[in-house]
């Protein structure tokens, strides 16, 4: 008898089968309306996305630059689940410190 399994088809799409480290780490979304920021928190983190935490009545925009401090990186990042006060954003890449940044 012959074994027609197929193995598992890589799904890259889905993202959110890697594994996200837990961090706890502060960050600043930046809108790019007059500069404004909300602030964050970085629950979890990995190279594709991460699981922000911010005020329950915070408005995060759909698509917006994330800057962690402690990474010294913005990343430019598109909301894909919002949950209360959760929102979990896919990253596309990475831009040097925002110069309107204080921290």
């Amino acid at each position: 008898m012959t074994n027609t399994a197929r193995p598992l088809e890589d799904n890259s799409d889905d993202l959110r089968r890697k594994h996200r480290q837990r961090v706890l780490k502060g960050g600043s979304i930046i809108t790019g309306i007059q500069n404004s920021e909300i602030s964050c928190t970085l629950r979890n983190q990995n190279d594709g996305g991460a699981e922000l935490k911010v005020a329950p009545d915070a408005h995060v925009p759909d698509r917006f630059l994330l800057y962690v401090p402690v990474d010294g990186v913005a990343y430019r990042s598109e909301v894909r689940w919002r949950r209360n006060d959760r929102v979990g954003v896919q990253f596309s890449g990475t831009e040097p410190k925002p110069k309107l940044h204080y921290g």
